[in-house]
């Protein structure tokens, strides 16, 4: 790792963000000192900064900075006027973004598989991850979310191979390009890509822009394995110069045949070219879980990894928190805990919950909580995405006072755009209200889908508290 001293002080500004806590660990097993600030943190990140032994400061002050740090590390939701951030400009103390010290500290030397778009990047990842440590390679990676087959979302590892997943996001303030153009892949895997970030993206084509430079930096030995059943995929890496694989189950060299879904996952035969490759089991719902699945393989095959040792790393693997994640089951009533925001991921986990619950009814409560999801962008997609549900409960807009309204998403109209596509569905404010109507409503053999990127403040163990009482 370049330029890494033992015991080497790394402070981290915004340290409590799940990206920055991750590198934290990273530092610390790398056998750094690390401390850093943010606003106050709760459970599990709190926790689990203080088993790393990581010391974080809660607020920010120039003191923090007093003696100096060998480096600073900014996260990209600090703003100027942070004291932290105005300390390191003014004095002009040595700092990095988090994506710029991933780049030097950690994928120096490693062959860096980025695995980017707009969808699905954190599933893969985890899954590619376990692929390469169940076949023995001990993989470095960096998971965006908590992988359930590992204790961390993070780890070093001695292999060659460095798992990252590769966010189109901006990175800092001082740095508005996509995170992911630090990462300098030699194997890249690009999903689908769509319209997302509204916040820092005007439309789908300054997307498909910050794509583009992705799949440029591939060097021509290095590997692109993209999904060819998306147009804009195949837009996006037309002029690609590395070696590139698709996969998908209309297009592609890799595809998946004999798909059958049932409660305890998916199963398939997965082929190339034409040609048996490995049947395969996946402990997870969902078409996307099988192009996820079809994407690892192909960058497994390029570490190396026979068909046997993936699928038996496939059929091991169990997923991500957060991801289809069931929170418990109460008087025959599954709830389950989604990250999903965005119309596409809507959908696609929605057709996943009725494959996995066929003839079940399901119960779909979404809070729109994500820079996009909060604006009006999705307005005209999103009642579409619901048709999998048969019963749909809308949170209100989260922070919908930091938006102005000809901006925000108008949760009436959504709900009376569901209603006449068939769904039933109501406006519900408050998390209360919400747990009220369904611990009255549900019955058993129904599934509540809920879907945030955030807390949703604690709606499920509500909602199972609920159920309890009512049993």
């Amino acid at each position: 790792m370049k330029g890494l001293a033992v015991k080497e002080h790394v402070h981290l500004i915004g340290i409590g963000g799940t990206g920055m806590a991750s590198l934290a660990g990273l530092f610390k097993d790398a056998g750094c000192r690390v401390t850093g600030s943010d606003g106050p943190l709760y459970p599990p990140t709190s926790t689990i900064l203080a088993a790393m032994g990581v010391t974080v400061y809660e607020g920010y002050s120039a003191k923090h900075l007093d003696p100096v740090p060998d480096l600073i590390v900014v996260g990209n939701a600090v703003r100027r006027g942070n004291p932290e951030a105005e300390q390191v400009l003014d004095l002009r103390l040595p700092h990095l973004s988090m994506a710029a010290a991933i780049e030097q500290r950690f994928l120096a030397g490693r062959h860096a598989i980025v695995v980017a778009g707009t969808h699905g990047k954190t599933t893969t990842t985890a899954m590619l991850a376990w692929v390469l440590h169940h076949a023995g390679r001990d993989p470095g990676f960096l998971i965006g979310g908590l992988p359930q087959n590992f204790e961390t979302s993070y780890r070093i590892g001695t292999g060659p191979a460095f798992v990252i997943e590769g966010d189109e996001y901006d990175t800092a303030f001082f740095d508005k390009g996509p995170k992911f153009m630090h990462y300098r892949p030699d194997t890249a895997l690009i999903g689908t890509v769509e319209f997302d970030h509204a916040d820092i993206y005007r439309d789908e084509a300054e997307v498909r822009k910050v794509f583009r430079w992705l799949t440029n930096i591939v060097p021509r030995r290095g590997l692109i394995v993209r999904h060819e059943d998306c147009a804009a995929t195949i837009d996006v890496t037309a002029h690609a110069q590395a070696r590139i694989q698709g996969y998908g189950l209309v297009s592609g060299s890799w595809r998946a045949m004999s798909i059958e879904y049932g409660t305890s996952g998916v199963s398939f035969r997965a082929t190339r070219d034409g040609a048996k490759f490995a049947d395969v089991s996946l402990a997870m719902s969902g078409e996307y879980n099988v192009r996820n699945a079809l994407s690892v393989m192909a960058a497994a095959t390029e570490q190396g990894l026979t068909p046997t040792e993936i699928a038996a790393g496939l059929a091991t693997f169990s997923g991500v928190r957060r991801r289809m994640e069931v929170k418990g089951e109460v008087g025959g009533v599954v709830v389950i805990d989604d990250f999903a925001h965005h119309p596409t991921a809507i959908a696609e986990t929605l057709r996943a919950v009725r494959q996995r619950y066929p003839g079940r009814r399901v119960w779909c409560v979404l809070e729109p909580r994500s820079w996009s999801l909060r604006r009006n962008v999705f307005q005209d997609k999103l009642a579409a995405a619901f048709d999998h549900a048969d019963e749909v409960v809308l949170a209100e807009v989260f922070g919908a006072d930091q938006l102005p309204e000809a901006e925000r998403l108008d949760p009436a109209r959504l709900v009376a755009d569901v209603a006449l596509r068939g769904r039933p569905a109501r406006f519900l404010p408050g998390v209360e209200a919400i747990v009220k109507h369904l611990a009255a409503e549900t019955r058993r053999e129904d599934v509540v889908a809920i879907l945030s990127n955030g807390g949703f403040g604690g709606i499920h163990a509500k909602l199972l508290a609920a159920l309890d009482a009512k049993t």
